[in-house]
């Protein structure tokens, strides 16, 4: 079985909406509204090491798919295996640069690739995707960088009424008040 991780930036009240650009009124908080500190950024490189395969929600493979395959700090997520969950993308696969996302039709369908063999899988940005994954029990783990900021409103990770014990495994704090949590889903 293939570990599914979910990946985010994430605020103190628990928004993931915009954080680099976007519709939401404080869109870009990641970089306007907190200092930059690099190491705070190192679970990035390792999510790129660590990750197999590459999965979105229709939203984010809209808003990464025509950014993400010119971008040289990208490379190794364009070269592996991509995925799509959406019900209304014609086809089995769509662009991504010049080459391909396969598109999966529904959360069974992720339980399907969850269950081949591979290593991880990972899930960024993608909040609906998310919070779909988390109902079914298909996520492992969270990788989740914190921000020190509080939006007030905004897409969130976690849903409404949803409920999951965690075991935090890793835990760090950065000078900038960022904090890095990674949790495990405890089963």
């Amino acid at each position: 079985m293939r570990p599914i991780v979910v990946t985010e930036f994430i605020t103190l009240d628990g928004i993931v909406d915009s954080p680099g650009g976007g519709d939401h009124p404080h869109a870009g908080w990641t970089f306007k509204d907190v200092p930059f500190e690099e190491a705070a950024y190192e679970i990035k490189g390792r999510e790129t090491d660590q990750a197999s395969a590459l999965l979105l929600g229709r939203r984010s493979y809209d808003e990464f798919a025509p950014v993400w395959p010119s971008m040289e700090e990208f490379t190794t997520y364009n070269a592996m295996p991509k995925y799509v969950v959406s019900t209304t993308l014609a086809g089995d696969t769509a662009p991504w640069g010049d080459g391909e996302v396969a598109v999966l039709r529904s959360i069974d369908d992720v339980a399907a690739l969850r269950e081949t063999d591979g290593g991880e899988i990972h899930v960024h940005g993608s909040a609906t995707l998310a919070q779909g994954l988390a109902r079914a029990g298909l996520v492992d783990r969270y990788h989740l960088l914190v921000f020190p900021l509080l939006l007030g409103g905004g897409k969130k990770l976690f849903g409404e009424g949803d409920k999951t014990s965690l075991r935090l495994t890793e835990h760090v704090a950065y000078a900038n008040g960022i904090t890095l949590q990674v949790y495990e889903v405890a089963r």
